[in-house]
């Protein structure tokens, strides 16, 4: 990948760069916001963002998210090409089944584990994101 700033960004070359499941690399940012990607396997953990939507599209492979919404819990299937944005103040808790990747793209700073969450369990990486390289 290139050094040079504001140079095109191949993400399947940013995918291939790490190995880590739940533990999202900042590839570009927009504005105040961070445009992520990451690899995903089995279960994260049912947290919230109580300020800000969280924003997925589907890379590779399927991925399903819990939501507690007032009406009650659901989830949603995202297959490849996929797009969904977990509203501010849902409760949710993204699962794939099998290996997968995702792009997110949320403001700066965001924790992969929101603001409120259950017991991060130790294949999850509660951060902010990694520098892409990293």
């Amino acid at each position: 990948m290139s050094n040079e700033p504001n140079s095109p960004i191949p993400l399947d070359k940013a995918l291939a760069s790490f190995d880590a499941l739940w533990s999202p690399r900042i590839v570009t940012r927009v504005n105040d916001y961070d445009v992520r990607v990451a690899k995903v396997e089995g279960e994260h953990v049912w947290h919230v963002h109580e300020d800000t939507d969280e924003f997925f599209l589907v890379l590779e492979g399927e991925l399903r998210i819990s939501l507690r919404e007032p009406a009650g819990e659901r989830t949603v299937t995202l297959p490849r090409g996929a797009v969904f944005t977990v509203p501010r103040g849902t409760e949710h808790k993204p699962y794939a089944p099998s290996r997968a990747a995702i792009l997110m793209f949320e403001p700066s700073g965001t924790s992969t584990v929101g603001d409120r969450h259950d017991e991060v369990p130790d294949h999850v990486d509660a951060t902010a994101g990694h520098a892409l390289g990293s």
